[in-house]
């Protein structure tokens, strides 16, 4: 018996040591098309979303003076809004303590109802539809200028540097694609009220065939055309565009803007004859913290940043301050420390607005040169 109650105590005393030296665990869920046509900036958001993850691990980050583990759940959605819904209800069900995503705006604006009657917190480093912050959810944010900014910026853009006098709208009927070409031919007619939309023409996310569409195009001679969707349908499209004897420039908004469009368009891409924007940008001493993400992304990865990599980094980043600054990681507890949050990312400044859209959100125009994306400007 003497033996059993000195060994008794002794047993719960490290039982109870170990769990009170057991480590937080909080897990950020991810979600982006890691399928699909958009596979590789789905990719490229994980990846820096994982990247992140490690770097916070790494350091190690505290909460309330004590060290916890981050653990990325990661999901694909497939750039599907009903495969988005699906895979957002699981992040809810696995109690996820915030959600990084998603990348489309047609699968991001679904999701955050979810999210929203979850009361789980979501940053999206992607979506620009400006609906997604409209929805008065308090959950809802993003760290990349909307379509209204993005769009209307090309528009007097391209009426205002570029000269464009005729132009044709091409869309690919997404969220996105429909926002940013309509927020396009709005900045468009503001810049230059005699402005022509001489066709308005629509494709879908997966299309590879545009004769049809461009060849009614052709007969209307523009001198722009702008497309609202992503490079893996604008890389083939320009392809067309060339073939059919097309001259016009080309110009999309951030789904366009990438690494890869270079490939996919092949001696198409030209020179100086796509323009498009980047939603974000930073300039002067920042352009350093930007340019060491991408050294260290590339010597990780062993790839180039493809568009959203630096976004994904500072959201998770933006989360896990706004969770330090509550003292916990309770997604109704530092859910309004986020709404007014502080952080200096490689990405520049961000703080919200009363919407959740980040404040004063920059774009880069950039253009493409010996087949390779060229920064031109930072527009604020």
């Amino acid at each position: 018996m003497l033996l059993k109650t000195k060994v008794l105590p002794l047993a719960l005393a490290i039982a109870f040591a170990g769990h009170a030296g057991a480590q937080e665990i909080i897990k950020i869920g991810h979600v982006a098309p890691v399928s699909g046509a958009s596979s590789h900036l789905g990719k490229d958001n994980e990846n820096a979303a994982r990247m992140a993850i490690e770097d916070l691990n790494a350091k190690p980050f505290k909460i309330d003076g004590k060290p916890v583990k981050f653990v990325l759940v990661p999901e694909d959605d497939a750039g599907d809004p009903k495969q988005g819904t699906a895979v957002a209800q699981k992040l809810v069900d696995a109690k996820v303590n915030g959600v990084i995503g998603h990348l489309n705006s047609g699968t991001t604006i679904p999701a955050s109802r979810i999210y929203f009657n979850a009361g789980i917190p979501q940053i999206s480093p992607a979506a620009t539809n400006p609906t997604y912050t409209q929805q008065k959810f308090n959950t809802a944010f993003r760290v990349v200028a909307n379509d209204n900014k993005l769009g209307g910026t090309l528009g007097a853009y391209a009426v205002g540097k570029l000269g464009a006098k005729k132009i044709a709208v091409i869309d690919d009927r997404t969220a996105y694609g429909q926002g940013v070409a309509e927020q396009f031919v709005k900045g468009a007619k503001k810049a230059l009220p005699g402005v022509q939309i001489v066709g308005k023409e629509f494709t879908n996310a997966n299309a590879t065939d545009f004769n049809a569409i461009l060849t009614s195009i052709k007969a209307k001679n523009p001198d722009l055309v702008f497309f609202g969707g992503m490079d893996s349908v604008g890389g083939p499209m320009l392809r067309q565009m060339k073939a059919l004897g097309i001259k016009a420039k080309f110009m999309g908004g951030d789904g366009l803007c990438t690494e890869p469009l270079g490939k996919l368009a092949g001696d198409a891409i030209g020179e100086n004859l796509v323009t498009c924007a980047e939603a974000g940008g930073v300039t002067g001493e920042q352009q350093k913290g930007m340019d060491d993400f991408r050294a260290r992304y590339k010597q990780k990865y062993n790839m180039e940043v493809q568009l959203y990599a630096p976004y994904v980094y500072d959201a998770v980043m933006t989360m896990a301050t706004a969770m330090a600054d509550a003292k916990s990681s309770k997604p109704s507890v530092y859910l309004p420390f986020l709404a007014k949050v502080k952080y200096q990312g490689v990405t520049g400044p961000i703080t919200f607005d009363a919407n959740g859209d980040i404040k004063d959100g920059a774009l880069t125009l950039f253009t493409y040169r010996d087949g390779k994306k060229t920064k031109m400007e930072v527009v604020k």
